[in-house]
């Protein structure tokens, strides 16, 4: 059965806060815009997530929360995982592996370069990577068509990728 995994990055934060730690560190002004818009955008295109994972980083939180809002998704939905947060390939794949499969259409909030590096790993030998060299800058959303399993994951499974940033949406 095939599966619709949606990577979202964290929107832009704000490095001004008195944030104590970087766990802590709030969405900017800009992180507060760009997060819902995205998820108005998901919600035209009719991508509706069954499951919601999110780092529980201060800015994934709020982004995962704004998203979610847009889309209709109620907060207590959102499956918070610490693993998340600074996380790499290998964590993200194990996070993916426990999804039930049932679950067909997953979203995952985090941060890179983890996130950036999923993306590439699923995405194997035909990864474009943009002319900025940021395949997930802040608040963009990686949708990825998957023929297999979420415990089936592996290097260039893919088999559709698109990335779309905010600037990308009129």
């Amino acid at each position: 059965m095939s599966k619709l995994l949606l990577i979202v990055r964290h929107g832009k934060s704000s490095w001004d806060s008195d944030a104590p730690t970087d766990f802590d560190r709030p969405l900017s002004p800009r992180g507060e815009q760009d997060a819902p818009r995205m998820g108005e955008w998901l919600k035209a295109q009719e991508l509706i997530p069954s499951r919601v994972i999110s780092s529980p980083a201060m800015r994934a939180a709020q982004t995962a929360t704004a998203v979610c809002e847009a889309l209709g998704v109620k907060k207590k939905r959102i499956h918070w995982d610490r693993r998340i947060y600074g996380a790499d390939v290998t964590d993200l794949l194990q996070v993916l592996a426990e999804v039930p499969a049932k679950e067909g259409r997953v979203m995952l909030v985090g941060h890179n370069p983890g996130l950036e590096e999923l993306v590439s790993y699923l995405w194997g030998e035909r990864t474009l990577m943009p002319p900025d060299g940021k395949l997930m800058p802040t608040a963009a959303v990686a949708r990825i068509e998957l023929p297999c399993e979420w415990l089936e994951l592996r290097d260039g499974v893919a088999q559709g990728v698109s990335v779309t940033r905010p600037k990308d949406i009129a």
